[in-house]
């Protein structure tokens, strides 16, 4: 796609709101001078009292323009009255040239629920808030509500944190196949997987010192996170030697929250499921992503829906008071009457947690190859009948919005929301995805985020991020686990939080 800018622009903004109209867009010298790609031409000009945007964009010989201009702020905010303006701009242009109306507006990062966050901390009431979002944002009414509604959730479980909360993530980046949407560093091949016992010897080390270093600066773990991957590619021996170490470290009855992430069906066994609540877990993963067996051979799975049940069968008997299962909106080869039908059998089953995800087309992925890129999609099929389902139907089944965040080239440019029945919220996705407390993690590909919030300085929070290797091999020869502590009582000094 061919970007002309003039004016004092984010670039990186104007990017990511073309590649909602036109999903899958690449920019650069090469994409300019490609036959038949779009175009669109900003000018952003300051005035005395404001900004005034002009677009220009063209398409297959069509063409569309708009001009928006917006006072500036109180706070002569010039950043944000940019980012309003040019957003209005864009949005307006490129809807008519396409006609259509992308449903978050020109709300483009990760967590909409922000915005909505942050109108409420200025003391606008609900019905304000929502008003605002689909007057000033384009968000439209039912997702300026959803988000809303999040955000009130979320800070009612967020509450006021302590500054010496945090939470511990594990990364086990194994899985027993690669499903052909995955782009997460997981490893499949039987010459890796062998890797697995010196991994977890490697990683209970690195445990052993993150988390001394946690209790020496007097910190307290409130929630801890067994990801990957899939842990549960883990034998019940690997698995009581990961958990029991875990427990050496951490006071596991103090915990709010204790997830392993399980949610490949064809991994769970009752004897893994007995080792994880013997060791106090209090969360798992049973993820089908849909429950049409066609489906799920297109996208590579190794499990059917006779598996997941089985899956969902053990987790419930083991005693683990909190189930979560996993559903993907979007998926090739769906359909509103398919997944409508997975979700009414989830409904069924109670899960405490149901988290819907929209199905993501990532750069990495195995079905991108695979298509020749021809599974972008703007306006997303039957995607957005079916998350409009999802919503409508948890709620009438007693389901909360607790958590949502959203992702680049979703199908439909649509987002990804949890649910959970009352009390049964998950507090690491809540405390991760909003930065309230730091997030300290061990393993291949793992990333502690450190985390000064500020509540009262507008709650931005300062943020500080320690990387592992990516890949396992590199991990075991990885010895830099010491200077990453040591970082972290820099970091907690520097900023007074001891």
């Amino acid at each position: 796609m061919k970007l002309i800018l003039d004016g004092k622009i984010n670039i990186y903004y104007i990017q990511t709101l073309c590649m909602i109209f036109f999903p899958g867009e690449k920019f650069g010298a090469g994409e300019e001078s490609r036959e038949n790609a779009p175009v669109l031409k900003l000018t952003l000009l300051e005035q005395e009292d404001g900004l005034l945007a002009r677009v220009f964009a063209s398409y297959e010989g069509r063409e569309a323009s708009a001009e928006r201009f917006q006072a500036y702020f109180a706070d002569q905010h010039h950043a944000k009255t940019a980012k309003l303006v040019c957003g209005a701009a864009v949005i307006a242009a490129l809807g008519e040239l396409l006609g259509y109306r992308p449903s978050w507006g020109m709300l483009t990062g990760v967590r909409p629920s922000k915005v909505a966050t942050e109108l409420l901390q200025t003391g606008l009431s609900k019905t304000r808030v929502k008003k605002t979002l689909s007057s000033d944002y384009f968000v439209i009414p039912k997702k300026a509500a959803l988000a809303t509604d999040v955000a009130l959730n979320e800070q009612k479980i967020i509450g006021s944190p302590e500054k010496k909360d945090c939470s511990l993530y594990v990364s086990i980046p194994f899985c027993p196949s690669r499903c052909s949407y995955c782009s997460f560093v997981s490893y499949t091949s039987d010459k890796l997987l062998a890797l697995i016992p010196e991994y977890l010897v490697h990683l209970a080390k690195d445990l052993e010192q993150t988390v001394r270093k946690i209790r020496e600066i007097g910190l307290s773990i409130k929630t801890v996170y067994i990801g990957g991957g899939t842990p549960t590619i883990l034998s019940a021996d690997q698995l009581r030697f990961l958990l029991g170490k875990i427990a050496e470290l951490v006071d596991v009855s103090a915990l709010e929250e204790y997830t392993l992430e399980s949610g490949r069906p064809d991994t769970i066994t009752a004897e893994k499921f007995a080792v994880a609540k013997q060791y106090g877990v209090t969360r798992v993963c049973v993820n089908p992503q849909s429950l049409c067996d066609e489906v799920l051979r297109s996208i590579g799975r190794s499990h059917n829906t006779e598996d997941f049940y089985r899956a969902f069968s053990i987790a419930r008997e083991s005693g683990i008071p909190c189930i979560n299962t996993d559903l993907i909106v979007g998926l090739p080869g769906d359909s509103f009457k398919t997944f409508s039908g997975t979700f009414d059998q989830i409904l069924s089953l109670r899960p405490e947690n149901i988290t819907v995800h929209t199905f993501c087309i990532k750069k990495a992925s195995d079905i991108l190859r695979q298509t020749g890129g021809q599974i972008y999609s703007m306006r997303g099929g039957d995607a957005g009948k079916c998350v409009d389902y999802t919503q409508l139907k948890s709620q009438q089944n007693g389901y909360l919005p607790y958590y949502m965040y959203r992702q680049k080239n979703t199908v439909g440019n649509l987002e990804n929301v949890g649910f959970a029945l009352e009390g049964y919220e998950g507090r690491y996705n809540i405390y991760m995805m909003e930065e309230v407390h730091s997030i300290f993690a061990a393993g291949a590909g793992a990333v502690s985020k450190l985390v000064d919030y500020r509540p009262d300085d507008g709650g931005k929070p300062i943020i500080e991020r320690q990387f592992y290797p990516k890949y396992p091999y590199e991990y075991l020869r990885d010895e830099s686990t010491e200077e990453k502590c040591r970082a972290i009582e820099e970091f907690y000094c520097k900023h007074n939080l001891l």
